[in-house]
């Protein structure tokens, strides 16, 4: 490498495992997910991170060190050197493997060196560069790195998560430590360091060490003239020689490893725009991180224009001449998407398999409205993602959408579960061969108010575009998943037996709704604020000051300074006030002291923050008859569970009374005499018994004796008269879990006991109960040689993941494979009872209705006189919705309210 290929040179030198583990604390782990279990949040952290910097830096090259595991020649120097770091947390385990798939995309080189550190790396090249007239920007938090600060050099050094970084100049050293950077190795081998479990001098800190570095040079001065220096710091030196003389090898950066010396090997811009769109789907990241990627990596002009998208074709608006010329006479399908524009109101995306436009509704004459509106409601299919959300948009906005609809996100979902996303454009990329740039953002009213109308104009003018070119892909999107269910016959049964018919059930549920009592969740309200303002006054009283409670950075101060309690978990901010870690630390704390009662409190006030805050967006989205109209989602749960939204009435917390007392507000509606639940008894244990065909479940299913009590029996070696509460508790967790994959580790957490106790719980479950042991043993060696598991009724759930060179994600997909028969298998059966439910009561012409579907239970408005024939159809239809080994038990409860039905 000459000095004329480096003399324009910026390098960006980045310390790999550092920022990722601060990306990773900065961010929470349980709020970035790859969808599959792969926690994702030190990744995104650390891409924004690169994002960010090389965007306000503008380097000509990039290289991210990493280290590798095994420990390098400083570990043979001193083997305690990095000791007492805390285990690394399972949640962190895969992330590195996947920041490097994203480097790989983004064409940023990365470099690992055995025996050696990342520090190393970044010491070698920083050096190299800048004594070749270039100029390096090092990003750690490792502070060894300051020793390289120099005209030439920079240290970026992260002072807030990874996003707010302090600029280390030689300047900028030398106030903060008082000596120049070359001798800030000198200062750290006196102070030590306790990242790195390096003592340093005790009684020295870095003003000390500073001032006996000016007054003798540096180390070696120092150290020759340690008999001279006087007092108890003096001494602390001279007894510990050989700590300072070990630390200043220690932390001596290596300037001189066999690196790559061509400058093109670290040049940026060699990235790969779709390859990075295919790996940030993979991990699951949305549109905004994907608009904020510079240019100069993929090699892109920034300051070029920027390239509109290709404006597809566009109705010229003539009245229902146009819509005829674009729909044309003929019956072959339509594709439509749909959408609410900021500046072009409600528009469509529509498209033959010749042509495609979009439509500005506002400006539809009633001629073209009629038009289009027959074309909708006619019999010609119609394609698009979503039935029910798009025939709820056209219907808000006038225009009927025809039974013919075929629901292509519906048709995704069923071959493969899970996906990102199911919306139109995700169909049109995955299936269709169609590209979108990531959506713009939302623009603010500010900025809405000086648009020009020619400006105006054109944003129309694109997003109309959009819209078309959407609807267009989802017809190769339709042909390709009409291909794809030929191959797979079993998704072609799934849908045409359970999920086409149970969208029409659930479409006609949303529009029943469910009735609130209005006057009882205005007096919720009122309650349930009280009790909050009540915890913020204790909580205050007991510390003497007013208190932000819903501060994690004031409950900080008030906690481990004000209050001196033990600390938790080490966050990027401080320590973590998650409720996990304060219910911790009450464990530990006695009753009646102040920090044990500040903990009370505190967690009463979140509590009741949280139900208020479902009682109030109960008040908001109740319509004028006082009903709730919950949209039930079939694509979500990638298990085939429905999910709720908008409101979720499947989350409404039932653990505590006052949570409970939230469905006292719903109510049977006008005209209705009562409500009536009911639920299946321990579904996910009894498909447990017939699945593994084990000889102990199924004989206590079919003797009717309570399961729990019967296992826990087993397990302990106790007569049933001889189980206690905490044995039933700890057995009823371990049969669950392993429903649901859980780990040793996840049961010791649950039930608050060690590891070991919580393996030696599970191994005698096994013991007892080896059917069960060998099912989940061998589905997941199915699934691993066959790729996917399968329920009840034949529904695949594909799992490439099991056969991953990643840890995380293989173990993410073994869990994944334990509890997706037994759930799927589930949600399966209540679904057919839905359906068997549904339809007896319409053949009967019943006023009684179905109204909601809350995970294993239904809720059903009864009208007057027909309780008695509702009841047997329900009991009917859940019980006889599918035949297992054990019989299917169903309890049901009958109240004015959805409480008092509960049972």
């Amino acid at each position: 490498m000459s000095a004329s290929d480096t003399g324009d040179q910026r390098i960006l030198l980045i310390d790999g495992h550092a920022m990722a583990f601060r990306a990773f604390f900065a961010l929470p782990a349980d709020g970035f997910s790859d969808g599959r279990g792969q926690a994702t949040n030190a990744v995104y952290g650390f891409a924004r991170m690169l994002i960010n910097v090389v965007s306000s830096e503008r380097p000509t090259h990039v290289a991210v060190a990493f280290d590798l595991p095994g420990g390098t020649f400083r570990d043979r120097i001193y083997d305690q050197y990095k000791g007492g770091r805390d285990v690394t947390p399972p949640e962190f385990i895969g992330q590195i493997d996947l920041i490097m798939q994203v480097l790989d995309a983004l064409g940023v080189r990365w470099l690992t060196v055995e025996d050696y550190e990342a520090d190393d790396i970044i010491a070698t090249l920083a050096t190299r560069t800048a004594a070749e007239g270039g100029e390096a920007l090092i990003v750690s938090s490792d502070r060894d790195a300051i020793q390289l600060v120099d005209e030439k050099v920079t240290m970026l050094q992260p002072i807030k998560g990874v996003t707010e970084m302090r600029r280390m100049t030689p300047a900028a050293v030398e106030e903060k430590y008082g000596i120049p950077p070359e001798r800030y190795s000198d200062l750290a081998a006196l102070v030590g360091e306790a990242a790195d479990n390096l003592p340093g001098v005790p009684g020295v800190g870095p003003k000390t060490a500073a001032k006996w570095i000016v007054k003798y040079t540096d180390l070696p001065g120092i150290i020759a003239h340690a008999d001279e220096i006087p007092g108890k710091a003096g001494q602390s030196l001279r007894d510990h020689l050989e700590d300072v003389e070990r630390n200043r090898l220690m932390n001596a950066a290596v300037l001189d490893l066999d690196l790559p010396t061509d400058p093109g090997h670290y040049t940026l811009g060699g990235g790969d725009r779709g390859r990075t769109a295919a790996v940030f789907d993979e991990l699951a990241f949305g549109d905004t991180i994907r608009r904020d990627l510079p240019a100069v990596l993929f090699g892109e002009d920034a300051d070029a224009p920027a390239e509109q998208e290709p404006v597809a074709e566009v109705l010229e608006l003539d009245g229902a001449a146009g819509l005829h010329d674009l729909l044309g006479e003929g019956a072959g399908p339509l594709a439509l998407t749909v959408a609410d524009d900021v500046r072009g109101g409600p528009m469509l995306g529509i498209a033959t398999g010749e042509a495609r436009a979009a439509i500005r509704l506002e400006q539809l004459d009633s001629d073209a409205s009629a038009v289009l509106a027959a074309a909708l409601g006619g019999p010609r299919e119609v394609r698009t993602a979503d039935v029910p959300a798009v025939r709820s948009w056209m219907q808000v906005n006038g225009y009927p959408l025809g039974r013919q609809a075929r629901d292509l996100a519906l048709e995704a979902f069923v071959l493969r579960p899970g996906a990102r996303s199911y919306d139109a454009e995700a169909l049109g990329t995955e299936l269709g061969g169609a590209r979108f740039e990531p959506r713009p953002r939302k623009p603010a009213d500010s900025t809405l108010a000086k648009e020009t109308p020619e400006v105006r104009s054109g944003h129309v003018a694109v997003a109309a575009a959009r819209l078309a070119e959407a609807a267009s892909a989802l017809h190769p999107a339709a042909e390709e998943l009409a291909r794809r269910q030929g191959e797979e016959p079993w998704a072609s049964g799934i849908l045409e037996d359970l999920e086409r018919p149970l969208q029409e059930v659930l479409e006609t549920m949303h529009g029943r709704g469910i009735a609130i009592d209005r006057a009882a969740l205005a007096a919720l309200r009122e309650e349930f604020e009280g009790f909050v303002a009540q915890a913020k006054r204790e909580a205050g009283a007991i510390v003497g000051e007013e208190v932000n409670l819903a501060s994690p950075k004031q409950l900080q101060v008030v906690l481990f300074e004000t209050l001196a309690l033990p600390t938790t978990r080490k966050i990027s901010s401080g320590h973590s006030t998650d409720a996990e870690s304060l219910t911790d630390l009450q464990e530990k704390l006695e009753p009646g002291s102040s920090g044990h009662d500040f903990l009370s409190w505190l967690l009463r006030f979140r509590e009741m923050s949280k139900l208020t805050g479902y009682v109030v967006g109960l008040d908001k989205v109740h319509d004028s008859s006082s009903r709730v109209h919950t949209t039930f989602q079939q694509t979500a749960a990638a298990t085939g569970r429905l999910a709720s939204t908008e409101p979720n009435l499947q989350n409404i917390p039932v653990r505590t009374a006052e949570g409970q007392r939230i469905r006292d507000v719903f109510v049977a509606g006008q005209g209705y005499e009562t409500l009536l639940t009911a639920d299946y008894s321990q579904i996910e244990m009894r498909i447990m018994a017939h699945l593994s065909e084990d000889a102990g479940l199924i004989e206590a299913f079919r003797t009717g004796e309570d399961l729990h009590n019967f296992v826990a029996s087993r397990v302990f070696g106790v007569s049933p008269d001889a189980v206690d509460p905490a044995m039933r508790s700890k057995t009823k967790a371990v049969s669950y879990g392993l429903a649901y994959g859980l780990s040793a580790f996840g049961l010791s957490r649950q039930l608050r006991i060690s590891r070991a106790e919580a393996t030696d719980l599970r191994d005698g479950y096994f013991e007892r109960f080896g059917g069960v042991r060998d099912y989940l043993r061998s589905s997941v060696e199915t699934a691993r040689s066959t790729g996917f598991t399968e329920t009840i009724l034949g529904r695949r759930r594909y799992l490439p993941d099991l056969t991953s060179d990643n840890r995380q994600r293989r173990e993410n997909a073994e869990r994944v494979a334990l509890n997706s028969p037994i759930q799927g298998s589930a949600a399966d059966i209540i679904k057919l009872a839905m359906l068997a439910v549904e339809r007896r009561m319409r053949g009967q012409e019943l006023d009684s209705r179905m109204l909601l579907q809350v995970h294993d239970e239904l809720v059903v408005e009864v009208a007057p006189g027909e309780l008695e024939t509702v009841r047997e159809i329900v009991v009917e239809g859940m019980d006889r919705a599918y035949e297992l080994s054990v019989p299917l038990e169903v309890g049901v409860g009958i109240g004015g309210t959805w409480r008092e039905a509960a049972h």
